[in-house]
């Protein structure tokens, strides 16, 4: 029997004040095909707050352990697990094959242990802590599938990033500079601007005070129908609804629009007369795999990449942690150390 831990727990859904710190939550055991580990760090994501309030056709099994971003050790190996033993550093991809997202179908990482399969780990080097580690899966494996894995930026790119402040937009500011991009970001606050140029990015734009659209033509040009003049080369937009249509105006004839999300709604008006006249190429993106990961690491490890943590906060924080997720008052990601 492996007794008790500590764990952040959903009973139902409602506000973040349905979370509840529980001392005395069933620890996990080993099980075949899985292990536990004892987590080190595990950060929170937007999606985070839907589990918590309740998303329209999914039934989350209550109670659960909320969390879908984890690092950790094994703590316990269970039955016919090879290449795995206690001791190791390990990073978790959130998505169980067989079971779904950790965090909302199955017991996530806002706890002292958790229960992973073993296909779900990817060791972590030891120049990376875990607060970095935990920092990557679901923001920095999206980023960097949509960028790196698919190849869609470039040396010398000019890229305008929508919604540039939370966990995938500074993975994008990151990535795109790596890659030796000219850099724009957008966010919804002076601070947030100063603090993405602070990070790396090239140029940032308040979109509460500027039209982005407006400004990135007036910044780069009019897009040409009959040359590749003007406009951005590449347009980084998870966040669709009313940015849709703007978004198409400013990029270049043969430009490309990356999409991974639709944060402000999935159903945008849209005019296909900019897809066709300029050539534009619309290029989805979805999730994230165990080989984003390594290469992320191994980013970290060489000092090519800092993932950007605007807090680390303890287990008996987390809830007023992921209420700054809510609310949209980070910068990055919000780490929890259980």
């Amino acid at each position: 029997m492996a007794g008790t831990m500590r764990a952040l727990v959903l009973r139902s859904h409602g506000d973040l004040d349905q979370l509840a710190l529980e001392e005395d939550y069933p620890q996990p055991t080993a099980a075949e095909g899985h292990v536990v580990i004892r987590v080190g760090a595990a950060s929170f994501n937007y999606h985070d707050v839907f589990t918590v309030k309740g998303m329209p056709g999914i039934k989350v099994p209550m109670p659960v352990v909320i969390g879908l971003d984890m690092a950790g050790t094994v703590h316990e190996v269970g039955p016919g697990v090879t290449g795995w033993e206690a001791g190791q550093r390990v990073m978790v991809n959130p998505i169980n094959r067989k079971k779904g997202l950790m965090g909302e179908m199955l017991d996530g990482g806002m706890a002292e242990y958790c229960l992973v399969g073993a296909d779900q780990l990817t060791a972590i080097p030891d120049a990376v802590s875990f607060e970095q580690a935990a920092s990557l899966p679901v923001a920095y494996g999206t980023a960097h599938r949509m960028i790196v894995t698919h190849n869609t930026v470039r040396r010398g790119d000019k890229v305008l990033i929508l919604g540039a402040s939370g966990g995938v937009g500074t993975g994008c500011v990151l990535l795109c500079k790596g890659l030796g991009a000219h850099v724009v970001a957008a966010a919804g606050s002076t601070e947030k601007c100063r603090r993405l140029l602070e990070i790396g990015a090239d140029e940032a734009i308040n979109y509460n005070e500027v039209d982005f659209s407006k400004w990135a033509i007036e910044r780069f040009g009019k897009p040409q129908r009959r040359s590749y003049e003007g406009g951005v080369d590449v347009l980084i937009n998870y966040t669709g609804g009313d940015t849709w249509g703007p978004g198409l105006r400013c990029v270049k004839r043969g430009g490309k629009i990356l999409v991974c999300g639709a944060t402000a709604g999935f159903d945008p008006k849209e005019d296909l007369r900019f897809i066709w006249t300029f050539e534009l190429q619309v290029i989805g993106s979805n999730s994230f795999y165990n080989e984003d990961f390594s290469s992320l690491l191994g980013m970290i490890e060489r000092g090519e990449m800092r993932p950007v943590i605007d807090s680390v906060v303890p287990l008996e924080g987390a809830a007023e942690g992921l209420a700054l997720i809510r609310d949209r008052r980070v910068m990055g990601k919000v780490v929890v150390t259980p």
